[in-house]
């Protein structure tokens, strides 16, 4: 079991939600949440591009093993590790629906919705239907409250973060769509740039491919 990876971060893909963190000259990916994302450096490089020369960074993880793949995930801090794994533990949450969930809301924001019953703040993560957030809240009452027993009102949920984390779905809905047409990783961020995420996924789709075609 990796319980832990520090070295050096290498890549951070915001549409991807993942990052890549060079250790011992082995590049580990890690599926990440937007709240642990946004916790750490940028990456940098020397001027020549060729050498990571950014901090050095340490993150807490997961291993998630099926029988066709083996995912790591990674978090900033403990608080977010255990709260994940109290996610998974419910009946139909996966890595997935979790690592949703906990981009939406951080740890003691997570114990303060299910302490107040609010199924609708967490059914607000992409992928999480309101039977699900349904769950989450009956499964782990108890257990969220004594793992954070200080998640207070203070801790009520952002609207910016909803926001954020909507739109992060939106635009990887998006790069997943386009990725399907044939466009590289490359041209899709380049389009994406000064793309808007008010409107609809088909709207930013539409957007990107009017860029491309000017590219």
């Amino acid at each position: 079991m990796i319980y832990t990876i520090r070295g050096i971060l290498t890549e951070a893909d915001v549409t991807g939600s993942f990052i890549v963190i060079e250790c011992g000259g082995v590049g580990y990916k890690l599926t990440v949440t937007a709240n642990t994302l946004t916790s750490l450096p940028a990456p940098a490089f020397t001027p020549s591009g060729d050498t990571a020369e950014g901090e050095t960074v340490k993150v807490y993880t997961y291993m998630a093993v099926k029988e066709d793949a083996v995912e790591l995930f990674g978090f900033a801090s403990k608080e977010e590790l255990e709260a994940f794994k109290l996610l998974i533990s419910v009946s139909g949450v996966g890595p997935k629906a979790a690592t949703s969930i906990l981009s939406l809301l951080t740890p003691k924001k997570l114990a303060f919705t299910i302490a107040s019953d609010d199924t609708k703040t967490i059914s607000r993560a992409p992928g999480v239907g309101a039977k699900t957030a349904a769950r989450v809240v009956l499964e782990l009452k108890e257990k969220m409250a004594k793992a954070f027993p200080f998640a207070g009102a203070d801790e009520a949920p952002s609207p910016k973060k909803e926001k954020a984390a909507v739109d992060k779905s939106k635009l990887k809905d998006a790069q997943d769509a386009l990725s399907v047409l044939g466009y590289s990783r490359s041209e899709i961020a380049a389009a994406m740039k000064n793309v808007s995420t008010d409107g609809s996924v088909e709207d930013i789709i539409r957007d990107c491919l009017a860029a491309l075609m000017k590219q």
